[in-house]
């Protein structure tokens, strides 16, 4: 079997969930089929992954056509036979920016094209924020590629009841539900003296004391990571706690303000506050959970959470919001505690008492941090958690009897 994977992210240039899960998947289908990649990003040397530009006539035109232009170039490369000769059998396309590709690639080429979504574009309507009329390009691209789908893998239960909410259109037969991996061997704690003195200079190196407890949270600067609602139920925190941001790549100016202007009151009222703003290294980044004491996930939008999965492979307990996919990772009173949240049905996720989430979370935090030896316990619950449901290779295993499936 030969399946044409098309994806905006690909290492090494990925930022978010989607190409983190795109990683993981090619690496362990290619022991058992030929996967050919397709990103965004440039040109691409490496075997197996094909690489594209925005075409120039658009280097100034909306992000959302630049995307549509990427996505005309995979479209017509998909049908092309590899170095063996041998032509795809499959496309499988993930997020809107890659979805219309797929879509176009099967009508061109007789193929049938399977979706993984990760996100949905009618549940994230603050992008319109970004893209302006884009938005409704977006919109109009992952709707087309959903509706004529052969197959569409939701990464969770909740993602699943989404995808069919938002396109009652879409046979319920043909959406899967196929977790989001974990690389077990790249997400542990270190082992050893050694391993343990590189990673303690490195997070002294970021500014945290790795001798005080702290809660530490990991993800984009964009609405649906909930990081104002985080930022004040912070002040619940035990004064003995750090609160540790790897937080960047802001989604506009205005949230960027935001979070900085709340990140400013909440040093001025407590302190202990470490934010940092480059993404970091896989290393560094298992070195601060290693030292963290309970992770944060504060989100009102998240189809799973892959941020979770990392942080319990490192054996952290994760404090989260009961919303999207998290519920199916996270065990509330086994891994972590799980926040109750009543949400406004508008596809924004914004709680209808935003006073109350914020005062819940901040409780649920400060009962997490302050019982250490319960928060161990749940950390070694969330490592092996993981290990009995979120391996790779078991969700390579999913993935293909979906494409199995397809082709039969």
């Amino acid at each position: 079997m030969r399946v044409d994977l098309l994806t905006r992210e690909y290492p090494p240039h990925v930022y978010g969930g989607a190409g983190v899960h795109v990683a993981g998947l090619t690496a362990v289908l290619r022991g058992t089929i030929d996967v050919q990649v397709h990103c965004f990003e440039g040109t691409r040397s490496e075997p197996g992954v094909h690489g594209y530009v925005v075409p120039g006539e658009l280097s100034s035109a909306n992000a959302a056509l630049q995307t549509l232009g990427v996505d005309l170039q995979m479209a017509s490369a998909v049908g092309l036979p590899g170095a063996d000769g041998a032509a795809s059998d499959l496309v499988h396309s993930h997020t809107w920016y890659a979805n219309l590709a797929g879509h176009v690639a099967g009508l061109l080429h007789g193929l049938p094209h399977v979706v993984t979504a990760h996100s949905l574009e009618p549940l994230r309507p603050w992008k319109a924020e970004q893209l302006g009329g884009g938005y409704a390009l977006s919109s109009w691209a992952e709707r087309t590629a959903y509706e004529a789908a052969a197959a569409v893998i939701a990464v969770s239960g909740g993602m699943r009841e989404d995808i069919l909410r938002a396109y009652p259109a879409v046979d319920p037969s043909k959406v899967h539900v196929v977790h989001n991996g974990i690389d077990l061997d790249g997400w542990r704690r270190p082992e050893g003296e050694e391993a343990w003195a590189r990673a303690r200079a490195v997070v002294e190196g970021l500014g945290i004391d790795p001798d005080r407890p702290a809660v530490v949270f990991v993800g984009r600067i964009t609405r649906q990571k909930g990081l104002p609602y985080l930022l004040r139920a912070a002040e619940a925190l035990p004064a003995d706690v750090q609160l540790v941001l790897c937080a960047g790549a802001p989604d506009t100016p205005a949230i960027a303000a935001e979070v900085t202007g709340l990140v400013d009151q909440l040093r001025a009222k407590r302190g202990g506050v470490v934010w940092i703003e480059q993404m970091l290294p896989r290393d560094e980044l298992v070195a601060v959970l290693a030292h963290g004491t309970v992770f944060a996930c504060p989100s009102i939008y998240e189809p799973l959470g892959i941020v979770n999965l990392e942080a319990m492979a490192v054996g952290l307990p994760v404090v989260g919001t009961a919303t999207g996919g998290i519920p199916e990772v996270v065990v509330d009173g086994t891994t972590g505690r799980l926040v109750t949240i009543d949400q406004v049905q508008d596809g924004t996720g914004t709680p209808t008492d935003p006073d109350r989430f914020v005062a819940d979370l901040g409780a649920a935090l400060a009962d997490a941090v302050a019982d250490t030896a319960q928060a161990a316990r749940w950390g070694q619950a969330s490592r092996t958690r993981v290990e009995e449901h979120f391996s790779w290779d078991a969700i390579g295993e999913r993935t293909l009897e979906v494409y199995r499936a397809v082709l039969a």
